[in-house]
Parts: structure tokens; sequence; C-alpha cells
């Protein structure tokens, strides 16, 4: 590893030292003191707006192992500046891979102050199976109102909205500069910068501290399994390269190829793997964000994602996963890997890459598939069975459960709604099995996760050109009743739903020639703790229809999705409380449609 100490928390600027710690640019009580990565250079110099961008002002001096620092007295939070490295003929002006902050992807670096006033922020993240995100892009979630994408000033006026919903985390999509100003956001060119369309670090500061007023955590996606490809200043960073591939920052081999272009870091290069880890580290300390998703980790454990094994990619998590649970024990570390690897949710001392947990693709592609296909007969209740059932080393929550994601919504793929009807996704099929694959997400084992504008219908597929249509929260305010409703149970906000966060779940009624299934959820088990959900995939409604309960007694509706106050295109099957004798009861099931029963606990 490298002998330079990684980046600082805010916390630890140093007063006047003599040599200040840390990597990047460094506001001190005696200017700004820089250090930057550069083996191959034979001269280093910083050039800026404190020196009027003479190229020969401020020189820095060699340390070991390829580190140059110096420092600027008249420098100042601010500042505009570049490194000037010197290898043999050539004279490269540079950013500094650890900006904190750009003027945009192709301008220049600038000193940026750490210093935020975090008031008495404590948040902590609830533990996983309480847990529901609520996946967002900032340059679309916060709507059409303003000019240009969106930023996260924009983006705060919804968590009110947020809250009264019950999302308890909002996962943003990568919010590191890319190249310019629209984009999904996994094409970082400053890995350490905040997306300066999105307004800087101290908006995004500004942007958790209200996440956290609101009782939401903040998970971030970082992108470690490639960067760029395009306006990379990192690329070929000192000058040297090998095989026409990028440079210190980065294999030159074959180890280099992704599916996004040839720029894989090299995870088995110290100084990489410390820079990696050190942007880690920097979201959970700098900006208090309570968890990390990682883009793709397929593409850091394997060159082509069929074989061809990364070791030091697998280590790389290792190491700032153990990190994560030793100083953060709060903080979550998710992982897209989409493979159905039980390694990669295994505590690092075990092996595992030590991830709490990943998203699932034998829940969702199930899950869509069932509700999307047109012909009932072609609807598999064992394939739902299979996606209400998996997990990962027995534990229920090592898994992420959704039905839209913007991976699933895009790419040739699109909104469940317009999957199922996709000349008229707002009908009441549309509608229908849209919502019954929703009631999946919030009832089947597992962290429950929304896409932005889910809950109210949104149709067609992501682009990072449209932004959300606030308006139609109103104009389908039941469907957003109904996921409230949902949130509220998978939550057990009142206290007869415990059974939702339990580990336990079991398939107890599976009939694929009607298309029913049923499940029972619990913890510990007992009125106020069970709860049993029944789902119709059919067209054909049941007035009568034996469910088995655990226990005899009343058991209360606490949900119908086919109930009309949640949509005038629906039914209102008059479903109601239940007498359990004999360990059955007869329900009425509405074509699509989910009920969900539990008992109250005793007085």
């Amino acid at each position: 590893m490298s002998s330079v100490s990684p980046a600082r928390p805010a916390a630890a600027i140093d007063q006047g030292a003599e040599v200040v710690s840390g990597m990047g640019a460094n506001l001190h009580q005696n200017g700004v003191a820089f250090r930057v990565w550069a083996p191959h250079a034979q001269k280093v110099f910083v050039s800026g707006s404190f020196n009027e961008w003479s190229d020969t002002a401020n020189p820095l001096t060699a340390e070991e192992n390829g580190y140059w620092y110096g420092n600027v007295e008249s420098g100042r939070a601010g500042d505009e500046y570049k490194y000037v490295i010197h290898n043999q003929d050539q004279v490269l002006w540079r950013n500094d891979p650890y900006s904190r902050e750009v003027t945009n992807s192709v301008g220049n670096s600038l000193v940026c102050d750490p210093r935020f006033d975090w008031e008495d922020d404590d948040f902590q993240l609830p533990p996983l199976n309480e847990l529901v995100i609520y996946e967002a892009h900032i340059g679309t979630f916060a709507g059409a109102d303003t000019p240009g994408p969106g930023n996260f000033r924009d983006a705060q006026s919804h968590l009110e909205y947020l809250k009264n919903l019950g999302v308890n985390a909002i996962e943003i999509m990568p919010a590191a500069e890319f190249a310019g100003d629209l984009s999904w956001g996994y094409n970082p060119a400053y890995i350490f910068a905040i997306e300066s369309a999105y307004g800087g670090p101290t908006q995004f500061k500004k942007f958790v501290k209200e996440a956290h007023r609101h009782g939401i955590g903040v998970l971030l996606d970082v992108v470690y399994n490639h960067f760029g490809p395009s306006d990379l200043g990192i690329w070929q960073f000192d000058g040297w390269s090998e095989n026409g591939g990028g440079g210190i920052y980065f294999y030159n081999d074959w180890r280099a190829e992704t599916p996004w272009g040839s720029t894989r870091p090299d995870y088995g290069r110290g100084e990489v793997r410390q820079y990696i880890r050190d942007n880690a580290m920097m979201w959970l300390e700098e900006y208090r964000v309570d968890g990390l998703r990682f883009d793709m980790t397929l593409y850091m454990r394997t060159v082509d994602g069929n074989g061809n094994d990364l070791p030091d990619g697998w280590g790389l998590t290792q190491w700032i996963t153990r990190e994560m649970r030793e100083r953060f024990p709060h903080k979550i570390a998710l992982a897209e890997d989409l493979r159905n690897n039980a390694w990669l949710t295994k505590a690092p001392g075990d092996g595992g890459a030590g991830f709490h947990t990943q998203w699932d693709a034998q829940f969702v592609h199930p899950v869509r598939a069932t509700v999307s296909v047109p012909d009932d007969s072609l609807r598999s209740m064992q394939a739902v069975r299979d996606a209400i059932c998996t997990r990962y080393n027995d534990d229920a929550f090592q898994r992420v459960v959704y039905s839209e994601s913007h991976d699933e919504v895009a790419n040739g793929k699109a909104r469940v709604p317009s999957e199922v009807s996709p000349s008229d996704p707002e009908n009441r099929y549309g509608e229908k099995r849209s919502t019954l694959a929703a009631v999946l997400v919030m009832t089947s084992p597992g962290v429950p996760m929304l896409f932005q504008g889910q809950e109210f219908l949104t149709t067609g597929w992501f682009q990072d050109t449209e932004p959300l249509d606030w308006d139609r929260a109103k104009e389908y305010g039941g469907l957003v009743q109904m996921y409230q409703d949902l949130i509220g149970l998978r939550r057990n906000l009142t206290g007869v739903t415990a059974g939702l966060k339990g580990q336990h779940v079991n398939v107890h009624h599976l009939d694929d020639n009607n298309k029913v299934i049923a499940f029972r959820r619990w913890e510990e088990g007992g009125p106020g703790d069970d709860v049993v959900v029944v789902l119709n995939f059919c067209s054909q409604k049941h007035d009568a229809y034996s469910i088995g309960f655990p226990q005899d007694g009343l058991w209360k509706l606490r949900l119908n999705s086919d109930w009309d106050g949640y949509s005038e295109l629906f039914d209102n099957t008059a479903s109601t409380d239940l007498t359990v004798k004999d360990g059955h009861a007869s329900v009425k099931l509405a074509p699509y449609s989910a009920l969900i029963y539990s008992q109250d606990k005793p007085a």
C-alpha cells in the first residue's frame, strides 16, 4: 500500500503543520497543501488562479513512491488549479485526481473547503429488515419546474413526499462528475468531485443533512468497475502507458477491457487501491452517506463476466467492506452483481466480499416475467414461489427485491405497466399487474426497493433527458396511497404485521391451475406477527377460495389491492375480515389482485 496517508475527513484539517497529510488540495491556516501521485514525472508544478496560472512559480517536491508535495501560501478555497507534469519531452496539464470539485468535466480543479455545519445530525440507518429504498436519479427526480438537469437543491423539495410515502432510504444514482450535464452517472470522469450540474459538494451535504432530518438515509451509487471512458482526466496521467493503455491508474493489458471501454482500474496496484478506498471512505466520512451501492461488481471480480477472475478486485472490495463494518457499523454496502453469488454477502473474514446485501436477479426477472406475459396460462406459480423464497447464506435480507430499477426500465426494457400493456399502459391491466408486482416486492423476504415514479404509474422507459412528471402523483393519488399502505405494512408501522420484517417465509398454497399463491411471513409467530399474503395472477374471479391460515380466530384484512379507493378501474371486490376455523377460511379474490391478512395482538 502507499506510504501516504489516505484522504482526510473534514475535521482533520492540519493547522500550521510543516507537511500536511492527505492527497489532493488540502486547506490549512498557511495556505493550500497539494499532493499528487505521478511516479514517471521528472518535475511537477501546480498552476492556478493563485499564481496567475504560472507553470513554474510553484514547484512540488518529490516524496517517496512517486508522490509530489508542495504548499502554496496564497492558495484559498475556490481557487482553480491544475498540475503541470513534465515527463521527458511531454508537458501535461492535469486536473487533480482527488479533486473534490471541478468547474466541469473538461474544466479545472477547484480548491474545496470540506468544512460544513452538520449541526445536530446524528442519523443512523435502520437495520436491513426495516429498510425501504427509493432509487432516484437527481437529474430527473426533481421534475421539470426548472430549466436544465435537476440538482440536489431541487431534489430536497421532494423529501417531505418521500417521508409521507414511508420510504426511509433514498438510493442516488452516481453523483460523481461525469461528461456533460446529462447522464445516468455511470461514466465517472472524477470520482471525488460532485457533479457540477447537480450543485457541487455543499449542495450534496445539504441534501444529506435534510434527508436525515426527514428520517431518510442516503445511499450512493459508486462506479469502480471502470472509469469514464470520456473526459477522463486520469488517462495516461503522468505520460506513461503500455500497449496504448490508460497509464498508472489502469490495467495496461487485456485486463483493462470492460463492456464500457478499456478503462478498468488496476486493482493490483497499491496506489490505485488506495485511491478507490479513499473515495469510498470520503463519501462515508465527509458526506455522511449511509451506504454505498457498488455498480456491477461482476466486472470488478472478473474480466469478462464469465470467468477470468480478478482476485485483486475481490480483495479490494473486501478491504473496503471490512473497513466499513469496523468503522461504520450502521452503514451498509450493497452489490449489483446479478449472478446470484452468495459469496458476495459473506463476511470478509469468511472469504466473502463483505457486502451486506445484493440486488437479486432471482427476484426481479421472474416477477416481471410473471406479470408481463399476456397469457394467464403461461404464468408460473413455481417461478413466483422461487422468487419469494430465494435467500443468500440463509439470511432473508441479504438481497434487495424490486420490480423496477434504472436498469430494468431502460436498455430495451420499460416500466412494468408498459411491459404489461405496451399500447395502453395506463389501462386496467397495467395498473392491476404492476401493483401485483409491487405487493410481491413489499411482502417477500428481502430489502424492498422502488424506482422513482413507480408509485404513480410512470410509463415508458427511463431517460436522463426526461424529468419525472410529478403531476402524476396527484393524478394517480390512489395508487400512491396503495404504495404508502404497503410500505406501512412492510415497516410494521401499526404494530400488527411484524412478520413482514421477519426472516421466515412459507409458501403454503400453490395452485398453478388457477394461478393463485399464498404465503406466510413471520418473525416470532403469533397474533400481531404472522402475516398471510394471497395473490391471484389470473383474470378469473373467485367468490369463495379456500386458503390455509397458521391459527384459528379473527384475521383482519390489512390490504385489498382491488379496493376502488386505489383506482376507479378496480372492482372493489368485497373481501372482509375472516373467522378462521380448523385452519382454513374462504376469501374473495378479484382478478390480478392481492389480499394481506394478520391478527391483532391480544389486549
